[in-house]
């Protein structure tokens, strides 16, 4: 009982500080662009109504939810090929190191010009930019596959599709995992760019409205509603990595014991 509750009076010290330095910082703000805290959080609950979470903050979370499911399948199948594969990643290593290097934003007027400007088109933008760190995770984590274990599978006649789940991608997903969380965060701001260039609704579209209008502390809510997704997305995504790696963080503290 004493360890969970430290480790949330730890987790919640930063974020309290900053709060704190924030309200402090911008108490007697006379700055259009910068007000006070205080006018920021009076304005939330008139900003982010139940109906403009449903037609702003849903959508997005939806789109965000498609685009990165897609870069998660794309990423792990052909990451497991290409990793499994010593002529396949020769063939396909220098294309994928060139494709990586081009920044996702800017993939996002010609995306336009293929997908249009509706929900395909953000949801291929966000695929687009989350598929690297899956990918190439997934590569450098079959490729690591213990020889001993490989070989002890080959002994036991264990191939094909039971070698595939019950060595090579469980071996391999702690990297996976390491690669979903990283493709998370670059996740969010795809979905906030693709939506700023065209969309109708979305946080991004929202946003920018409210800067064009100069509604300066409704923008400001629209920061705070982002901040708020993202931190919700990383405490989903903390539970579910532990769940399904609950072998290996086991593992790792039965190592740190151990004399």
């Amino acid at each position: 009982m004493r360890r969970p509750l430290l480790r949330l009076v730890f987790a919640g010290a930063l974020p309290a500080l900053l709060v704190t330095v924030w309200w402090v910082a911008s108490a007697g703000s006379t700055d259009v662009y910068w007000p006070p805290l205080r006018t920021i959080l009076e304005a939330f609950p008139d900003v982010w109504t139940a109906e403009r979470l449903r037609g702003d903050v849903l959508p997005s979370v939806l789109r965000l939810a498609g685009g990165y499911a897609l870069a998660a399948v794309v990423g792990v199948a052909l990451g497991t090929v290409i990793g499994s594969y010593r002529r396949v990643r020769a063939v396909c290593e220098p294309v994928l190191e060139f494709l990586r290097a081009v920044p996702p934003p800017v993939l996002v007027p010609v995306i336009m010009l293929f997908a249009g400007i509706g929900d395909t088109m953000k949801v291929t933008v966000i695929a687009a930019g989350c598929v690297w760190p899956v990918l190439l995770n997934t590569v450098e984590g079959v490729r690591a596959v213990d020889p001993v274990m490989a070989e002890t599978a080959r002994s036991y006649g264990i191939t094909g599709v039971a070698r595939l789940r019950k060595l090579v991608l469980r071996s391999a997903s702690p990297q996976i995992f390491a690669g979903l969380r990283q493709a998370l965060s670059i996740g969010i701001i795809l979905m906030v760019i693709s939506e700023m260039f065209a969309a109708s609704n979305g946080l991004g579209f929202t946003i920018v409205q409210f800067q064009r209008g100069f509604a300066i502390p409704d923008m400001w809510t629209g920061i705070l509603v982002l901040g708020l997704l993202g931190f919700l997305l990383s405490v989903v995504f903390q539970w579910v990595e532990r769940r399904v790696l609950g072998w290996y963080h086991g593992l790792r503290a039965s190592a740190r014991r151990s004399p």
